[in-house]
């Protein structure tokens, strides 16, 4: 069993596995670790030891413990995140889609804690799609800010989002300052603004998902593209955001 002690550090109690057993060693690892995440033991969002920690206390070399570490992060009982390590997997978020969709309030509910930084802004011209999107003649000055969101520091959306320049002015100052941009569109006085639009799609993960959400090659983004408005229906934003398809639940509420 893997036990963490009083100060919350990661350490597996001594556990040899069994030599000439006839099953492989990584498979015992495997099947040790999936029986203390089941039994409640191994919480989700529990930091695992490091594979140094983890292949002193089971006896057996690195090699043999990535592939058990690998077979249970393909499994989805388990996710490396660089920089912060291999924890255990935590269930998806419930992730509505509704007329008022805000990421902070979605998180709180479900008992994470969200973040939010500033990647990225640049003033550029509307593309024929955002000039439609926003209601602006094309290439009309738009104000494009990327976002990466995270949920207890684990990427969970990277998006972009494209405003009218005039309108928005100075709104990624105050989005790297608060970290939000429901609180930045407050001051604005947009705050109040409501989902007119919702599509989705999905698509394997490109480098610069992987490179933000933490993927691994292979795995898939959800992409949201949405227009938000005011009371008015003036839209205010256009947005395309990528989702970690497997730690988001998406909702589409009627």
């Amino acid at each position: 069993m893997i036990m963490l002690p009083s100060d919350d550090a990661p350490v597996t109690a001594p556990s040899d596995v069994e030599r000439g057993s006839g099953v492989a060693l990584w498979r015992q690892i495997v099947e040790r670790i999936e029986a203390d995440i089941h039994e409640g033991h191994l919480a989700p969002g529990t930091r695992l030891p490091t594979e140094m920690e983890l292949a002193e206390r089971f006896g057996v070399n690195r090699h043999t413990l990535r592939r058990a570490l690998a077979t249970l992060n393909e499994q989805g009982l388990i996710e490396a995140t660089p920089g912060r390590g291999t924890f255990v997997k935590e269930p998806p978020i419930r992730y509505p889609i509704s007329s008022r969709t805000r990421f902070s309030e979605i998180v709180s509910g479900e008992g994470r804690a969200p973040s939010g930084r500033l990647i990225g802004s640049r003033v550029e011209p509307a593309s024929a799609e955002i000039a439609t999107a926003l209601r602006l003649p094309p290439g009309s000055d738009v104000l494009r800010i990327d976002m990466l969101r995270e949920a207890d520091g684990v990427p969970i959306t990277a998006g972009s989002h494209w405003y009218e320049a005039e309108r928005c002015r100075d709104l990624d100052l105050l989005v790297a300052a608060t970290g939000s941009v429901t609180r930045a569109l407050e001051t604005l006085g947009l705050g109040d603004y409501r989902r007119l639009e919702t599509r989705i799609t999905a698509r394997l993960a490109d480098e610069e998902d992987r490179r933000l959400l933490s993927l691994p090659a292979g795995r898939t983004v959800m992409v949201v593209e949405a227009i938000n408005g005011d009371p008015q229906r003036r839209p205010i934003q256009f947005s395309r955001a990528r989702f970690a398809a497997d730690r988001v639940q998406l909702v589409v509420k009627n």
